[in-house]
């Protein structure tokens, strides 16, 4: 069943309908604040965004859209929890979960990690969502240019990073 039509059941007021749009999208948007907050501030988070949702569901113009108004909702809920800890240009490292991970992707937590926060948002919203350029100048409120400045850039952070940490290709 395609997003639009879960959209339009769930305008209708089938609670299954929400029940599956959650279920279809929990792991993409869980794994986003994951990476951007470490799994220790996401549970909150994630269900935020889930009320968010469900709260904006009504207002959305173009069910077409839903991959990038998600994502949108789901970084304004990270932006506004980094900053009220004040620690938007450098948020603390996440810590992966172990027990569903495996080393490499720790790894590549940690890496991500070293990058600040506007770049390692896009390198993951591209790279491990998946999400087009486009999608993710939406999503970010910036120019297609801006995101490809901060994928150029944040590569070569993690690039740097990957050399100091002594990992080889």
């Amino acid at each position: 069943m395609t997003d639009e039509l879960l959209i339009v059941r769930c305008r209708l007021g089938e609670r299954a309908a929400f029940a599956e749009l959650v279920r279809a999208w929990h792991d993409p948007v869980w794994n986003y604040v994951r990476r951007m907050l470490g799994p220790d501030r996401a549970e909150d988070v994630v269900q935020e965004v889930w009320l968010a949702v469900f709260r904006g569901l009504p207002k959305l113009n173009d069910p077409a859209r839903f991959a990038p108004w998600l994502f949108t909702i789901a970084r304004r809920q990270v932006t506004d929890l980094l900053r009220a800890s004040y620690r938007l240009p450098e948020p603390e490292a996440p810590v992966e979960d172990t027990a569903d991970l495996i080393v490499d992707r720790a790894v590549l937590g940690e890496l991500l990690a070293a990058v600040p926060v506007r770049e390692r948002e896009v390198l993951i919203l591209f790279y491990l969502q998946d999400l087009t350029l486009q999608t993710c100048a939406e999503i970010c409120a910036v120019p297609v240019g801006t995101i490809k400045s901060r994928l150029n850039r944040g590569r070569r952070l993690l690039r740097e990073e990957v050399a100091r940490k002594g990992f080889t290709r």
